[in-house]
């Protein structure tokens, strides 16, 4: 029976996410489970959407906040051109947030019960509603992160960890913010900020603790494949040095004094040039090269075949 019933949970989203155009699809597959919301006693009353929402209701300038991490400086100067929110524009943002919240946990609960076209378009739009009006309130409050990072030095941490840590601690504000208190939330939020950083500060701690040593990826190379290849090298070198003492390779008296005295094997000294070694054995350059490669063959076949 709960099987049957599943199979026909499923077939009615597909057939929703069908109805709905592409945008309308991707957007409703981002509106999350669940849904909370700061409750305020306003939401209950019918004219509270049209004074949140309706044509008439108040528009509020949301001041733009640029960081500049990487250039003080430059930070500094665009704080200086910023407004902030005054308390009636700060209320009016967070009651149109946790409202826009609560009229989509209502139709989460109601759409859980019965799919419905109406119903997923209009948690479409309300969802929407509390991505930009969050959006709102984190870019007008963004200026407490910066604010609040420069008054605190953590060991190991740079400024843009400390930076991103405000800044979930600010989204975390935003969502839990009971705006009918009557407190400002650059109060509240400062505060969480500060906690943000605390917990920081003691994450870093902990993790300094059990690795007390920077990572470096160069370190966690592994050298055996330059051990490996030096270790071939030198066995081929001493194998070259007896197959030349027993003339294994069987190389004539001046193959083998030219390959000894062009790489300097037990004669002691540097490596001769082929003009030295033609001058040594009385032969041209270029008789020398010719005797020095037919030498280097019957050489290398001589190791192959060891």
């Amino acid at each position: 029976m709960i099987a049957l019933r599943e199979k026909e949970t499923e077939k009615r989203d597909r057939r929703l996410l069908t109805s709905l155009c592409e945008a309308e699809r991707r957007a409703y597959q981002e509106i999350p489970e669940s849904i909370d919301c700061v409750f305020h006693p306003s939401f209950e009353q019918d004219a509270t959407q049209a004074e949140l929402f309706g044509p008439d209701a108040r528009w509020v300038n949301v001041p733009q906040w640029v960081q500049f991490v990487e250039v003080p400086e430059d930070a500094h100067a665009a704080q200086k051109t910023q407004t902030s929110l005054n308390q009636e524009e700060e209320q009016l943002l967070f009651l149109r947030y946790n409202y826009a919240r609560y009229r989509l946990g209502q139709l989460l609960q109601a759409q859980r019960r019965r799919k419905s076209l109406t119903r997923a378009r209009a948690m479409i739009r309300w969802h929407a509603c509390v991505k930009t009006t969050r959006s709102d309130l984190v870019t007008a409050n963004m200026g407490l992160v910066l604010a609040m990072a420069k008054r605190t030095r953590i060991p190991n941490v740079d400024l843009p960890e400390l930076i991103s840590e405000g800044n979930m601690a600010l989204l975390r504000s935003v969502e839990k913010f009971d705006v009918s208190r009557g407190f400002k939330f650059s109060t509240y939020a400062c505060r969480a900020i500060l906690k943000g950083f605390n917990r920081l500060a003691s994450k870093t701690i902990r993790y300094r603790a059990c690795f007390p040593v920077e990572y470096d990826p160069d370190m966690e190379k592994s050298d055996y494949d330059v051990m490996r290849h030096e270790m071939a090298h030198a066995e081929s070198v001493e194998d070259l040095h007896v197959i030349l003492k027993e003339n294994r390779a069987e190389l004539s008296d001046l193959e083998n004094t030219i390959v000894r005295e062009r790489f300097a094997i037990d004669v002691g000294g540097k490596k001769r040039t082929l003009a030295e070694v033609g001058r040594k054995v009385g032969l041209t350059n270029e008789r020398v090269r010719q005797v020095q490669n037919v030498a280097l063959e019957k050489l290398r076949s001589a190791l192959m075949s060891e």
